[in-house]
């Protein structure tokens, strides 16, 4: 499947938000404007319709997740089906994915790179080497790295810093048995206002 692979800082100015954990993130400084040659002033005025800025929402989030937009879709589709809120099912079932846990958890700088140790077949759940970066984990399950994984350079500087590292509560991390654990299902809420999910929704039910 095709990637986004090119300059990530663009894509943190195009949305607005931080979509790397780089401390020089053009989104968290003086620029906070779409790229181009006119800056923030000059030009075309951007994201002035309600549809625009519903398309913003809709990019954000995938861009945020790394994803493209039939999977997208598709998980908005498994959203639907699901009770209650369309929206903020949409938001859990995205941070449920096993690339976006890996990275939460510590094992990885970005999503990006947590993508590649997880098709790389160097993480684990319960046991089992699992390379689909999509999977979606549930309460209960535990994370792990696989045993010849953890030999590598990456990992062992990795699983000592680990555990000094922030990661949200409905995920815990065992830092002698070296294990993460879904403690519940993710708390969006504070997702739920920079994202904007209802808007989402609303897009796609045109």
């Amino acid at each position: 499947m095709a990637r986004y692979t090119g300059p990530m800082h663009k894509l943190c100015r195009r949305e607005g938000i931080p979509l790397c954990d780089s401390p020089k993130c053009p989104a968290r400084g003086k620029r906070k404007y779409p790229p181009g040659q006119h800056g923030p002033t000059k030009g075309y005025p951007r994201g002035q319709s309600i549809y625009s800025k519903q398309l913003r929402a809709k990019q954000r989030v995938k861009r945020l997740y790394g994803m493209l937009e039939n999977q997208f879709r598709r998980f908005f589709e498994m959203a639907k089906q699901l009770k209650g809120n369309t929206g903020e099912n949409l938001l859990k079932l995205l941070e449920s994915r096993l690339d976006n846990a890996v990275y939460r958890v510590g094992l990885a700088d970005t999503r990006r790179q947590a993508r590649q140790l997880v098709t790389h077949a160097h993480i684990m759940i319960n046991g089992k080497k699992i390379n689909v970066p999509s999977y979606i984990i549930k309460a209960e399950d535990l994370i792990t790295v696989a045993p010849r994984a953890v030999k590598t350079k990456y990992f062992d500087e990795r699983l000592a810093v680990v555990g000094k590292k922030d990661r949200p509560a409905w995920l815990a991390w065992d830092d002698t048995k070296k294990v993460a654990k879904v403690v519940s299902e993710p708390d969006i809420r504070d997702l739920i206002e920079s994202l904007a999910p209802k808007m989402i929704v609303e897009l796609y039910s045109k």
